[in-house]
């Protein structure tokens, strides 16, 4: 059975700076190529191991949104809010529509989805021959700002997204595209919406509740989950803290996310 481990969300990185890549996103592009990185993570991936390696991947420049997400549950009716499981999605959602397949006059096809559990997203990234992105990619791509792919020990990077999560949440989301593309090409991975990982709280789950969890915490990594580095970063820890608390069938207003895949290793 496939992993179950929907997974927080951060920024991170910590490659060095460096010149941009010269084939950033051009707008007419749906996914680019991030990778292979080795960096400092703020979730080491093990006591011993304070380095995490990510191999080539792509990513989405942008968020899924409305849009999409509608196409989909009108070709995969089962993801439909009248009619998928309790087990994969609480009650809320995609509550924000008109009807299980109509967006309300007030949510536009360009705004990011959300209110859609970590079970729809996968759903959604397999029906495209994707996935969810894994911990590391979507940390070591959301540490980038425009011209570095590492920007966390900067402190008004730091600050801007503190700010945002200062924000009251209660206004209508902007549309995809608002941010300019990052050092890797892809946009809004800050300042718009929180996103599912495929691994979300993996981990934050500690060898010693492996034995007291039962089935799904057996799914779960549980090395170097008490080790969390880079402390004083609150602009990524915050999101760890939030995030962790979330099950895969949770849904909020402000959550959503983009699809991941494997991109070929290109030899030297």
């Amino acid at each position: 059975m496939k992993r179950l481990l929907p997974l927080l969300l951060l920024a991170a990185g910590g490659i060095g700076a460096s010149i941009p890549p010269a084939a950033v996103a051009a707008e007419n592009k749906s996914m680019v190529v991030v990778g292979p990185a080795d960096f400092a993570s703020a979730a080491p991936p093990s006591e011993t191991a304070r380095t995490a390696h990510v191999a080539r991947f792509e990513l989405d420049v942008l968020p899924v949104t409305n849009a999409q997400f509608l196409q989909f549950v009108r070709q995969h009716p089962e993801w439909r809010r009248d009619r998928v499981s309790a087990l994969f999605a609480d009650e809320n959602y995609l509550a924000h529509w008109a009807a299980p397949d109509t967006l309300a006059d007030a949510v536009q096809a360009r705004q990011p989805v959300v209110n859609l559990s970590w079970f729809a997203a996968d759903a959604y990234c397999a029906a495209r021959g994707a996935r969810l992105p894994r911990w590391y990619e979507w940390e070591l791509t959301a540490a980038a700002d425009a011209t570095h792919p590492d920007t966390r020990a900067d402190e008004q990077w730091r600050q801007r997204i503190l700010n945002w999560y200062s924000n009251p949440s209660a206004g209508p989301l902007a549309a995809v595209g608002k941010d300019a593309p990052n050092y890797y090409g892809v946009r809004d991975l800050h300042g718009l919406i929180w996103e599912w990982v495929e691994d979300f709280n993996s981990l934050l789950v500690g060898a010693d509740n492996r034995e007291q969890g039962g089935a799904d915490k057996l799914e779960f990594c549980g090395a170097g989950s008490l080790s969390l580095e880079q402390k004083e970063n609150y602009a990524v820890l915050m999101r760890v803290a939030m995030l962790s608390s979330l099950q895969a069938r949770f849904t909020t207003k402000n959550l959503g996310f983009r699809c991941a895949r494997d991109a070929v290793e290109t030899k030297p």
